[in-house]
């Protein structure tokens, strides 16, 4: 098929729901990608930061490969060892006792919501604070969540239960803590909302609060999980443990996956039937979730990634286009001093990167096996667009 042909079928078959670029990816090989024509590109974006070890990795597919020849799927009624063997790994690595598995990072948030209403239905409390400018999903409850009013017009009325306050404000967070409140939900990085990131002392202070009120910690890492940040998880490199995490994303390398964690207070708090995906833990999925948990979950790995997050960082601020530059890890913001984002990220596509934008923000999400010629490439094409 020609490029036409694949976009008369998309626009003719695929509802509208992404701004799509005119790229039709078909094959790539770590951070490099290839178009229908042989065209080549650098990708910054990993999938939205999904492909955390790069397009096709060859341990990744082998044991993905491997696994789809012995069971694809089963029943929710039978033990997967895959399933197990994963759920055990990630807590381990997250210092969390139990986990639920679905397949979104919007599901896993889901399931986090649930267990905080679950956790306060005793006393009567319900609402969940989450923070202005947060982004947690699309679902009616995880738009809910969200705290961007942006997401909710032409879809009223949400769920109900949710107060927003103001990042960095914990007197604020307190005000609202009047015994109805049962969980704090943030991202200790905003990614959608702009690569925002926040205070560790606030972080710090708000699990103290949480713990003195009785109200969970439930941190968002969909985006900033699996090493993206140079830790494992975020928090880690924060201080801080949560009572509840999400993860999705990088989790599996590039298959469908999410992931809810529980601490040890709230092991077993689900009871058989109050929640459950059809999907969830399948095994081959969790086939390659083990394999990144594998990878990513080593110290040397970790440091590599806050060096090369580290290295893109000082040689995007030498480039005289650009404002600033903020992140943790190979997850970057770059504003720019006059030019429009979604122009650049257009015009880095034609000429062979693939970037992404967040608000006004363009946005770096490379997979963290990126190589030091792969960043110089993206890095030569980027300074390239930004100069004409």
């Amino acid at each position: 098929m020609t490029f036409q042909e694949i976009k008369d079928q998309d626009q003719k078959y695929i509802m509208h729901t992404y701004g799509r670029v005119d790229v039709a990816l078909v094959k790539g090989s770590n951070a490099r990608a290839w178009d229908e024509t042989g065209k080549e590109y650098i990708d910054f974006t990993s999938g939205i930061g999904v492909n955390c070890l790069g397009y096709s990795d060859p341990q990744w597919a082998a044991a993905v490969a491997k696994q789809a020849g012995e069971i694809q799927h089963m029943c929710n009624y039978y033990h997967s060892p895959q399933n197990i063997g994963l759920a055990k790994e990630l807590c381990g690595a997250a210092g969390m006792a139990q986990g639920f598995f679905c397949n979104s990072g919007a599901e896993a948030n889901e399931c986090a919501i649930k267990i905080a209403r679950k956790y306060g239905e005793k006393r009567g409390a319900f609402k969940i604070i989450t923070l202005h400018n947060s982004f947690h999903g699309r679902t009616l409850t995880t738009l809910a969540a969200t705290g961007q009013e942006a997401f909710h017009r032409d879809f009223l009325p949400l769920t109900q239960g949710f107060l927003y306050a103001e990042p960095g404000d914990l007197e604020g967070i307190a005000s609202l803590m009047d015994g109805s409140v049962c969980a704090v939900l943030l991202e200790t990085v905003q990614g959608e909302g702009g690569v925002v990131l926040m205070d560790e002392a606030f972080v710090q202070g708000l699990r103290q609060l949480c713990t003195e009120r009785d109200v969970l910690l439930m941190l968002d890492e969909v985006q900033t999980g699996v090493g993206r940040t140079g830790h494992f998880f975020s928090y880690q490199g924060m201080g801080v443990q949560p009572d509840v995490v999400t993860a999705a994303k990088g989790l599996a390398g590039g298959l469908p996956i999410g992931a809810c964690l529980v601490s040890e207070k709230l092991r077993n708090i689900l009871k058989p039937g109050q929640q459950g995906s059809t999907f969830g833990g399948n095994p081959v999925a969790c086939a390659g979730a083990r394999e990144v948990v594998r990878r990513v979950n080593d110290p040397n790995f970790l440091r590599e990634v806050g060096e090369k997050g580290a290295y893109l960082q000082k040689k995007l601020e030498t480039l005289p286009q650009v404002d600033l530059v903020r992140g943790r890890g190979l997850m970057l913001g770059i504003q720019l001093k006059s030019l429009d984002a979604h122009e650049v990220l257009i015009k880095c596509t034609e000429q062979g990167l693939l970037v992404l934008t967040a608000k006004e923000l363009i946005r770096f999400l490379p997979p963290l096996t990126i190589t030091q010629e792969e960043m110089d490439q993206g890095l030569e094409i980027f300074a390239r667009v930004l100069g004409e």
